[in-house]
This record gives structure tokens, C-alpha cells and sequence, in this order.
């Protein structure tokens, strides 16, 4: 009951779909996508450990959905919240970012390989991935009760540069590179309301909007590949 063996769990999708909110039974060691992120996490420590984690209910791995939220509730319950840049060098670690409470968008959750990299159902684009943890925004770490890690060997050292993300906080964001992309989404037909630097609610569902229909991670921020997605020309 090792991270290494959840690594290797979901490696061994490596090449399949992803659907949004797609269910799966944890219990089914056969199952060939497709994921979401929280599934194939929720999965991939199952298959490995035997342990149900991020999920409800807890109790029936055949119906147990998992989900972002759920990872994060249970992790802060565990006491089970590490820091990214310690997860990082962790085969089997997990590294969330949380879904926003009152819209559930924002969320996404990977597992660490140990050398700063991750495997993760990505996006209906790219299904299940390797990619990296730096560049990206995250929240916290997560080391799941009952399962023994391995730091990493590594002489390589491991950095976690967090990107500069816009997205849907409280206070609001408010940055002149915001009215652009909320120009660039409706120019592309989204409905942001008024054009005023302010990354509101509205501007949060249409930049979800967007995503999804390009197949890009559906958290509802806007990041690097999301932002290079936008300028593109129509």
C-alpha cells in the first residue's frame, strides 16, 4: 500500500478519455475511461491501496462518487493537508485546487509522480496526461491516511512556481487584463455583462463556458493555456 503503486495505477490509463463528472466504480480494476480528475485519483488509490478517499458515499466503492470537494473536505478532516512544494517530491502525493463553493467550478486534482510531474485526467482535449505541477495554481497537498510514501531520490530539485491565475475570489480581482479577456470572450459570443476589469461571477461562467468548448480543463479561471486559447484569432 505504497504511493508508488497509485502512480503506476493511473500510468496504466495513460491515453484515455475524460468526461466531466463521469462516474466510475472504484472496485472495477478493468475500467478504460472515461475519468474526471477526481475519479481517477479516487480510483487509482483504490486500486492500489484498498482505501476509498474523496468520495461519497465512503462506504460502497461500486457507487462512490468522487469529487474535488470531497477530497478537500475529507483531507482537512484527516488533518491530511501537506504543502505542494513537499507533495511534489512524493510518488502518489496528491495535489488539489479547489473547487469555488457556490458555483463548484475551479476544482482539479492530480497525482504527484515524485519529480515535480503529475498524471491526471486533464481535459476532454488531452484525457489522461503526464504534466507538470509548476505553472499552475494550486492549493495544498494531500498525503491519504493509511497509504506509506517514499520522499523522492531524486538530485534533480523539485520547484513549484505557483502561475498567476485570474479568476472569481472574494475581494473580486479586479486588473486592466481582465477587460481584455472579458473583451476577447465577447467577442467570441460570451456573455461577460459590462467590460470593467472586474472578474465577477458572469465573467466566471462565461471563461467555463470556454473551456468546455475547446476541451480545456472547465475550472472557470483563466491561466496561461486558457488565456493563449482566447487570442487566438476567431
Amino acid at each position: 500500500m505504497n504511493g508508488e503503486e497509485i502512480v503506476k495505477k493511473a500510468e496504466s490509463r495513460l491515453g484515455q478519455k475524460y468526461v466531466l463528472g463521469q462516474s466510475v466504480p472504484k472496485n472495477d480494476p478493468n475500467w478504460a475511461g472515461p475519468w474526471d480528475c477526481a475519479e481517477l485519483a479516487s480510483w487509482a488509490l483504490y486500486q492500489a491501496t484498498g482505501i476509498l478517499f474523496g468520495t461519497k458515499p465512503l462506504g460502497n466503492p461500486a457507487k462512490a462518487d468522487a469529487y474535488t470537494g470531497y477530497w478537500s473536505e475529507q483531507a482537512h478532516s484527516a488533518n491530511a493537508i501537506i504543502d505542494v512544494t513537499h507533495a511534489a517530491k512524493i510518488p502518489g502525493a496528491f495535489v488539489l485546487r479547489e473547487p469555488h463553493p457556490s458555483v463548484k467550478l475551479g476544482g482539479h486534482i492530480v497525482i504527484s509522480d515524485g519529480k515535480g510531474g503529475t498524471v491526471e485526467a486533464h481535459s476532454s482535449k488531452d484525457g489522461v496526461i503526464r504534466s507538470t505541477l509548476s505553472g499552475r495554481r494550486w492549493d495544498f497537498g494531500i498525503l491519504v491516511p493509511g497509504v506509506q510514501y517514499n520522499p523522492s531520490n531524486s538530485p534533480v530539485p523539485v520547484a513549484v512556481l505557483q502561475a498567476v491565475v485570474f479568476r472569481f475570489t472574494k475581494p473580486l480581482m479586479v486588473d486592466p487584463k481582465i477587460a481584455e479577456i472579458q473583451t476577447k470572450l465577447k467577442n467570441r459570443g460570451y456573455d461577460v455583462g459590462h467590460i470593467d476589469g472586474v472578474f465577477g461571477a458572469k465573467t466566471q461562467a462565461a471563461v467555463a463556458a470556454f473551456q468546455k468548448s475547446e476541451g480545456l480543463i472547465p475550472d472557470g479561471e483563466v491561466g496561461k493555456e486558457t488565456y493563449q486559447a482566447l487570442i487566438k484569432p476567431l
